[in-house]
């Protein structure tokens, strides 16, 4: 009945008894379907650092996220269709993400709770923290705050639904989970020395060939005005002789000349050792 309305109702051969016609609801798939995810998501149970701490609040009773239909957290991504993730994202935590990701059947959204979540928080740049869990995984909701309050995860989980309200399942990009064949699975980050996402392969690649022939590869470049400044300084370092021994310190060279001696005594101590034994 999505493409009728209540004129059409009146205008049919069989129009409806006048004590019927305020008991039918006039809607369509995408909206039933819009109304029965909004209601029913269950959020997966895990918590990275802080900002797990106000999720637990935010699922006690002051709060209660249960009147959305959000109280059943679940232990198992196979039963959750929404992630939160609550906390600091390192570059060894990101690989169990991503795989605890790809194990989420679909539809499934991303909740990023907090600064270092969303990018990087204070330890953004950080020899093991990820700036963002946006760089692997695609976010739909970014609650910000360090920690946010549980108000403001409540916020983030109703712009969540009302995302959901807007979806239609006759436009294919909208929802890209609706259609022919399952999804491809987000790529496995690899850890090693460092994080490596799969994606970025070819720019890896070719920034190492770039390197391995002595040019530059473009990361972390100083400008144009500091090489220009640079280059000259080390031409005329490199140009210069070895010191002298006029600009040497006295003091310097008494000291290593007793250094020598020290050892050259030392040496003649263990030859005698060895000869006598």
């Amino acid at each position: 009945m999505s493409d009728l309305n209540i004129q059409d109702l009146h205008d049919t051969e069989f129009p409806l008894p006048p004590e019927m016609q305020g008991n039918i609801a006039i809607t369509s798939l995408s909206k039933v379907y819009n109304w029965s995810r909004r209601n029913s998501m269950w959020p997966m149970l895990f918590g990275l650092a802080c900002c797990a701490i106000e999720m637990i609040c935010t699922a006690a009773s002051r709060y209660d996220f249960s009147r959305f239909g959000m109280e059943v957290m679940r232990a198992s991504p196979r039963q959750a269709d929404l992630m939160i993730v609550s906390g600091t994202v390192t570059k060894k935590m990101i690989v169990p993400i991503v795989r605890l990701y790809n194990q989420m059947p679909e539809p499934k959204y991303v909740l990023a709770m907090g600064a270092c979540a969303s990018g990087g928080g204070p330890f953004k740049e950080g020899y093991n923290v990820v700036s963002g869990v946006d760089k692997y995984l695609p976010v739909d909701v970014y609650v910000p705050g360090c920690p946010p309050t549980p108000q403001a995860l409540m916020y983030g989980l109703i712009a969540l639904q009302k995302k959901n309200d807007g979806q239609s399942l006759a436009v294919m990009d909208d929802v890209p989970w609706y259609g022919a064949g399952p999804s491809e699975p987000t790529p496995m980050p690899i850890l090693g020395p460092d994080i490596i996402d799969p994606r970025q392969m070819d720019i890896i690649r070719h920034q190492a060939e770039l390197a391995a022939h002595g040019k530059s590869s473009g990361v972390r470049e100083l400008p144009v005005i500091a090489v220009k400044e640079i280059a000259p300084a080390k031409a005329a370092s490199s140009a210069k002789s070895p010191p002298s021994d006029e600009n040497v310190d006295p003091v310097k060279a008494e000291r290593l000349k007793k250094r020598e001696a020290a050892l050259a005594r030392k040496r003649a101590r263990e030859a005698a050792k060895e000869n006598e034994g």
